[in-house]
C-alpha cells in the first residue's frame, strides 16, 4: 500500500523493467481494473521511453464492445467486412504497427485497423505476442472464460511473466464475480417454449431442469443455503450436449441464437461447478421481480485467484487503499512468507486538513430532513471559507439527491456555486465532461485552507454532487488546484443484502469477525479512496472532511491510514 499520487505505477513497472533485463521475467502484464488506470500505466511507459531512452513496446487490449465497427458484434465473414478476408491482411498490419509505434494505444489499434480493412479486436490479440507489455483488464488473466489462451491456456508455452496489478483492492469483489455462477429457472421455461417446434427432446430436458428447479423453489422462502444441487446438475449435464448437438447440425436454425445464449449460460455454471469447494456458498432466492435464481457464490475467492497468480514467476498488487493489508492478503491469494509493504507517505501533514463531524450520521435510523439539512449546511460551511473545486460523496443516488435539493436551495447563490450531478449510467463522454470542468481553478494559501479564516473572493466555486465508491471516487487525478476539498457523507457501508449476510455468516463461522469482512472493511475502501482524491502532488494543498459520527469510533479509528493520525 501506498498513497494516492506517490508514484506507485512507475515504483512497479520501473523494478520489473530491471528485473527483465536481468533475465527474471519475459512478459510484463500490467493488469487494471478500470480504463483510466489503464491510461496512467501508458503515460508511465511514454515518460520513461522520452526520459530514459526505453526500448519496451506495449499494447493495451481494449474490450471487444468497445473496438468493433459494428453495433453488435458479429464474427460471420458473412455478416462482418472487417472479419471477410481479416487474416489475408493481418500479418501485415502486425508487422507495421509493430515497426511504426511503441506504444500502441487503442487509438492506434483503431487507425492501423481502419488503414488494413481488419477486425481491431483480433488485430489487438495478435499484436499482443510481438510486444514486451501488455496493458489489460483484470479479466484476461483471472477470468475463467475471456483469459489469455495464447499465453495461459493448456498447450501453451510457459515463460517467465511478470503481473503489475493496480488498484488491487478491487479484484477481490471482481474475483467473487468472475468465480460464481447463477441460473433463473424462467430462463428454462422460456427457451423450453421456444425450441417447443424445432427440438422435442430439448424440450424435455429442459423442462427436467425447471422441475428440479421448483423442488428447489419450494424449499426456499425468500433465500436460503442450498446443500445439494445433485440433482439438477445432472439434469444440465443431459440438457447441455443436447444443445451442442442441435447448435453442431442447425446452423440456419431461427431459434439457434437463443439456444447459444443460454447454451454459454449453462456451461458457465458448470464450468465454476467443478470448482466448488468449502469457500463456496451455493443459495437460491427469489428476486423482488418473482424469478428464481440457483447461484454458486465463490465468498472466498483466495485459491482460484491463487492459481492465476502463479502463472506469473512474480505478482505484485498496489493500491492506495489496501487497509487491513492482511485482509486484502488473505483473500487475495497471498501466502504467509509474501512481502507486506506499507510505503509511508512524502506529502506534508500540513498540507491536509482532516475533519470529522461529530453531530451528523448516515445511519438509516437516523436519515432525516434534519440530517440532511445539517450535510447541507456542512457543505455551505467549508465552500463559503474558500473557493475553489469542492466534491461530495454521499452513499446513494437517493441520500445525494436529498443534500443536493436542500444545498442548491438554500446555499448555492449565497455561495456563488456551480453544482455537478452524477447521475445514474453516465457514458463516456458525460464523465469526461464532468470531470473537465474541474481543472484550471486559481491557487490558494495553505493557513487558508486549513485553518478555514480567508474573506470570501470574486471568484465561484464548484461543487460536484458525487456517489461515494462511484466512477469519480476512485481513478480520477485532480492535480492541485483542480480539487481542494472532499466531503465524504457516511462510513461507505454496502447496502445489506443476500449476498453481504452470507459473507458475513461464512466469515463469523470460520472465526472472523463476520461485520468487519462483510461491511466495515470495503465501506472504509470507498472512503479512503474518495479521500486519496484531493491530494495527488506534492504541491497539492486540501481538505477531507468525513460527515459521520461513526468515524470517532475505535472500530474506524484503527482503519485509519497512518497519514490521518492528527485530525480535527
Amino acid at each position: 500500500q501506498a498513497p494516492t499520487g506517490v508514484g506507485k505505477t512507475l515504483s512497479t513497472i520501473y523494478p520489473s523493467l530491471k528485473a527483465m533485463v536481468e533475465g527474471h521475467g519475459e512478459k510484463l502484464f500490467y493488469l487494471t481494473a478500470k480504463t483510466i488506470t489503464r491510461s496512467v500505466a501508458e503515460d508511465a511507459f511514454s515518460i520513461l521511453r522520452k526520459e530514459s531512452g526505453l526500448y519496451f513496446n506495449t499494447v493495451t487490449i481494449t474490450a471487444k464492445e468497445k473496438l468493433c465497427i459494428m453495433d453488435k458484434p458479429d464474427c460471420n465473414p458473412q455478416a462482418c467486412p472487417r472479419a471477410k478476408g481479416h487474416y489475408d491482411r493481418v500479418n501485415d498490419a502486425v508487422y507495421e504497427i509493430i515497426q511504426e509505434v511503441d506504444g500502441i494505444t487503442r487509438d492506434k489499434v483503431l487507425e492501423y485497423a481502419e488503414r488494413f480493412k481488419i477486425c481491431p479486436f483480433e488485430f489487438c490479440l495478435d499484436i499482443s505476442n510481438w510486444v514486451d507489455g501488455i496493458i489489460c483488464d483484470y479479466n484476461y488473466v483471472f477470468d475463467p472464460h475471456v483469459y489469455l489462451r495464447r499465453f495461459f491456456g493448456e498447450g501453451a508455452g510457459r515463460e517467465q511473466y511478470l503481473f503489475l496489478i493496480d488498484e488491487a483492492h478491487n479484484l477481490l469483489e471482481r474475483g467473487r464475480e468472475m468465480y460464481s455462477a447463477q441460473l433463473y429457472k424462467e430462463d428454462f421455461l422460456t427457451l423450453k417454449k421456444t425450441v417447443k417446434a424445432f427440438s422435442p427432446r430439448m424440450e424435455k430436458l429442459l423442462d427436467k431442469c425447471n422441475r428440479e428447479l421448483l423442488f428447489l423453489k419450494r424449499e426456499c422462502g425468500d433465500w436460503c443455503i442450498v446443500e445439494e444441487i445433485d440433482a439438477f446438475v445432472q439434469a444440465l449435464l443431459r440438457l447441455s450436449p443436447c444443445m451442442e448437438d442441435y447448435l453442431e447440425n442447425h446452423d440456419d436454425s431461427p431459434v439457434r441464437r437463443e439456444i447459444l445464449d443460454f447454451y454459454f449460460e449453462i456451461s458457465h455454471f458448470l464450468q465454476i461447478y467443478e470448482l466448488l469447494d468449502q469457500k463456496y456458498v451455493v443459495y437460491t432466492k427469489l428476486d423482488e421481480d418473482g424469478r428464481f435464481l440457483l447461484r454458486l457464490f465463490n465468498v472466498d475467492p483466495s485459491t482460484n485467484l491463487k492459481e492465476c497468480l502463479q502463472r506469473s514467476v512474480s505478482s505484485v498488487l498496489f493500491s492506495a487503499t489496501l487497509l487491513p493489508i492482511r485482509y486484502y492478503k488473505k483473500l487475495l491469494g497471498g501466502e504467509a512468507e509474501d512481502y507486506e509493504v506499507y510505503a509511508k507517505s512524502v506529502f506534508s501533514p500540513e498540507k491536509k486538513g482532516l475533519f470529522l463531524a461529530e453531530d451528523v450520521t448516515s445511519r438509516y435510523t437516523r436519515r432525516s430532513d434534519r440530517e440532511y439539512d445539517k450535510i447541507a449546511n456542512y457543505i455551505h460551511q467549508t465552500v463559503s471559507q474558500r473557493h475553489g473545486n469542492y466534491m461530495v460523496f454521499f452513499p446513494s443516488h437517493v441520500f445525494l439527491q436529498q443534500v443536493y435539493e436542500r444545498y442548491l436551495r438554500c446555499y448555492a447563490v449565497k455561495d456563488d456555486t456551480e453544482c455537478l450531478v452524477q447521475t445514474e449510467h453516465m457514458d463516456e463522454a458525460e464523465r469526461e465532461a464532468f470531470l473537465q470542468r474541474f481543472e484550471g481553478n486559481p491557487g490558494m494559501n495553505l493557513s487558508d485552507i486549513i485553518h478555514m479564516e480567508i474573506e470570501v473572493e470574486e471568484e465561484s466555486s464548484l461543487v460536484g454532487f458525487c456517489v461515494l465508491g462511484g466512477i469519480f471516487s476512485e481513478g480520477i487525478d485532480l492535480k492541485e488546484d483542480s480539487l481542494i476539498g472532499a466531503l465524504i457523507v457516511g462510513t461507505g457501508l454496502p447496502q445489506v443484502c443476500t449476498e453481504r449476510e452470507i459473507i458475513r455468516g461464512y466469515f463469523e463461522e470460520n472465526g472472523e469477525n463476520g461485520f468487519d469482512y462483510a461491511y466495515r472493511y470495503p465501506g472504509m475502501n470507498k472512503v479512503l479512496q474518495a479521500a486519496g482524491r484531493v491530494i495527488r502532488t506534492a504541491d497539492d494543498v486540501g481538505i477531507v472532511a468525513l460527515l459521520d459520527d461513526r468515524f470517532l469510533t475505535p472500530g474506524y479509528r484503527r482503519l485509519f491510514p497512518r497519514e490521518w493520525e492528527q485530525f480535527e
